[in-house]
Parts: C-alpha cells; sequence; structure tokens
C-alpha cells in the first residue's frame, strides 16, 4: 500500500484528501504543520507528499527543498495562489507537479497516481538500480554482469535501503526495521555492514549524513 503524507494546516482539507485518498486505497499519514511534518518524514518513509506552501513553524518552500535534498520522493503542491511565478518557483526548486486550490479531487488523484507510476522502480519483483540489478524472488544481486554474494542480513538492508532510495535514515531507524526492536546491539553493527555492501556495490553508493546515519544513493 503507497503511503502519502499530507502538510496543510486546514483540517477540512486534510479530511477531504485522507477520505478521498483512503477511498483509493492509499495509507495517508498527516501534518499540520511544517516540523512536524519533516518529522514525519524522516521517521516514517513516504512514497509521496501533498504539501501545501503556506504553512505555520516551516513553509512549504523549505520544506521542499530539505525533502528534495536528501531523497527523490515526489512532491505534489498545493496553494491558494494561482499566480505563474509561485508555479515557476517550486519548479525551479524541485516541485515534481502545482496544483492550485480549490481543487478538482479527480483532478489530484490523477496526477497522484501518474507521479507515483513514475518512481515505480520495482516490476516482476526485479529492481534495476544503476549498474545494481535485485531478484527479490531469488534474493540474488547483480553488479553489471558479476553476481554478488551478500550475507541474509546484508541483503535486508540493501532492500530496506532500496525501497527508500535517497531519503536519508539514522541508524536507529535501520537497527528497528532490518533487526528489529529487541535488537540488543548497538550502531557499529549498522557501520559494519554498510561498510561491507559498499565494497561489494560501489563506494559511493551509500552516502554518510552526518549526524544522521545514511542514504542508498542510486
Amino acid at each position: 500500500m503507497k503511503k502519502i503524507l499530507i502538510v496543510d494546516d486546514e483540517e477540512q482539507i486534510r479530511n477531504i484528501l485522507r477520505i478521498y485518498l483512503v477511498k483509493e486505497g492509499y495509507e495517508v499519514i498527516e501534518a499540520e504543520d511544517g516540523e512536524k511534518a519533516m518529522q514525519i518524514f524522516y521517521e516514517k518513509p513516504v512514497d509521496l507528499v501533498v504539501l501545501d506552501v503556506m504553512l505555520p513553524k516551516k513553509d512549504g518552500w523549505s520544506i521542499l527543498r530539505e525533502i528534495k535534498r536528501y531523497s527523490n520522493t515526489p512532491v505534489l503542491m498545493l496553494t491558494a495562489r494561482d499566480e505563474s511565478e509561485d508555479e515557476i518557483f517550486g519548479f525551479e526548486i524541485g516541485a515534481d507537479d502545482y496544483v492550485t486550490k480549490p481543487f478538482n479531487n479527480k483532478i489530484l488523484l490523477a496526477r497522484i497516481k501518474a507521479l507515483l507510476k513514475k518512481t515505480n522502480v520495482i516490476t516482476d519483483n526485479i529492481i534495476k538500480l544503476g549498474e545494481i540489478t535485485i531478484n527479490d524472488i531469488s534474493h540474488s544481486v547483480t553488479r553489471g554482469d558479476e553476481e554478488l554474494e551478500l550475507s541474509p542480513k546484508e541483503y535486508e538492508l540493501l532492500m530496506y535501503l532500496v525501497r527508500n532510495n535517497k531519503i536519508v535514515l539514522s541508524r536507529e531507524k535501520l537497527l528497528n526495521e532490518v533487526w528489529g526492536y529487541d535488537f540488543l546491539g548497538d550502531d557499529r553493527t549498522i557501520d559494519t555492514h554498510i561498510k561491507n555492501l559498499r565494497k561489494k556495490i560501489g563506494r559511493g553508493s551509500i552516502k554518510t549524513i552526518r549526524g544522521i546515519g545514511y542514504k542508498l544513493d542510486l
């Protein structure tokens, strides 16, 4: 199920979008201000963000810049201002689409579906990112023509990174999601496995984000 983060300070707008999107089979997460939006974004990877421009605590433009700095998650901007300068500015700093209020629900849904289709990298359990090809049925990983030997935990970690490609993930998040909440080890476990993965899939493939964690960049 695709996850969509709705960021809007108007509760009525969030309610309308939530009801409509849930009916269409999407999981919806909501934020009423910019700070909460970024907290959710880093804690719960999502497939798409519907983002209002005018927000308390942190405006939509700042959020858009931050999201695009760390990930390729598609962002659809919402605004009450129907001005071409705003639209052009949004596209220049990374917006994937732009819709003005009041909007038609069917048109908005069509645009969301189009954005999600563009970012879908998994077809018949075959995942291709750069030189890396993963067969999620056989659990085989190749780099070019070379088949890579990964331990089961290295494979799990790689798959989690792949499903969150270009999203910054904290060490704590990786430990919880890959090793489980009851794991008794520490952050060094992550560092060791990341080091091993880099050797196998390419040293520049996993970026270290100082003070936060890691990001796959393929």
